[in-house]
């Protein structure tokens, strides 16, 4: 058993980092990066089963972590596997592709890598709660509470675009139905809601402080790196003046009402 988060943290590293290196392998092979996604998603599951089954901090905490961290990822992962088999490499991969050339294997290798070490970011929550020897506190609870409801948003988000891709009608145009009427992708604001529900939680655990980080790195990669900036971007090349309007018409990232009412 492990009592140190430092060295469940260097657990996780070394997990993540040899997962990464498989999934890119088979990148290579089926010449699709897409399911870095998904390995990102179940690598933090991952993270905290093990964090669970080798920390020493008290039943409570790990049985939280294991419980909260699986659902979470699993979840997650489950539907990007099931939204990406059999299909083509996700747009914003088929660009860093054409960017990278003639260098792509090696460019993706450093891109896996750096998931890895996403991976172990948003594992720094899990690794200080699973090692709390002490009892939950008011604070912790108010964080389960929040953590659960930004999974059931997000899991809303998820399943109101699932609904509207699914109907032939709507091809080639912009969802706006339910939360994607109010926000332009309540899917990566629920998910930061989720991750400051983890900060809440490991609050008061020891160490537990370090954990606000995340959400504001979170924020920080969604708005400037490789979250709304890339998907924006991909959305204007296949949907044009349809996502233009939806951009003037709907809130970035905070669920708002619209501008306008959305079409039916």
């Amino acid at each position: 058993m492990i009592s140190s988060p430092w060295l469940l943290l260097l657990v996780g590293a070394v997990g993540a980092s040899t997962m990464m290196i498989g999934v890119w392998l088979v990148s290579i092979r089926i010449s699709n990066a897409s399911y870095v996604d998904v390995a990102w998603a179940f690598g933090i599951a991952g993270t905290a089963i093990a964090y669970a089954l080798l920390a020493e901090g008290s039943t409570l905490h790990r049985v939280l972590v294991a419980g909260l961290g699986m659902t979470w990822g699993v979840r997650l992962g489950t539907y990007l596997l099931a939204r990406l088999a059999g299909k083509e490499e996700d747009g914003r991969y088929q660009e860093l592709r054409r960017r990278w050339t003639p260098n792509v294997n090696r460019a993706f290798f450093v891109f896996f890598q750096a998931q890895a070490g996403f991976v172990l970011v948003f594992s720094l929550p899990f690794a200080f709660v699973a090692a709390d020897r002490g009892e939950m506190t008011w604070l912790s609870w108010v964080g389960v509470v929040l953590a659960l409801g930004s999974i059931a948003g997000e899991m809303t988000a998820d399943t109101q675009l699932a609904v509207w891709k699914g109907n032939p009608a709507n091809s080639g145009k912009t969802a706006r139905n339910g939360l994607w009427g109010w926000s332009r992708h309540p899917n990566y604001f629920f998910e930061w809601l989720h991750w400051v529900a983890w900060a809440v939680i490991a609050f008061s655990s020891p160490y537990g402080w370090v954990a606000i980080f995340v959400p504001v790195f979170l924020f920080a990669l969604l708005f400037k790196v490789t979250g709304i900036p890339e998907t924006e971007a991909q959305s204007l090349r296949s949907r044009g003046d349809d996502y233009r309007r939806y951009q003037e018409e709907v809130s970035v990232f905070v669920p708002l009402p619209p501008k306008r009412k959305p079409a039916a």
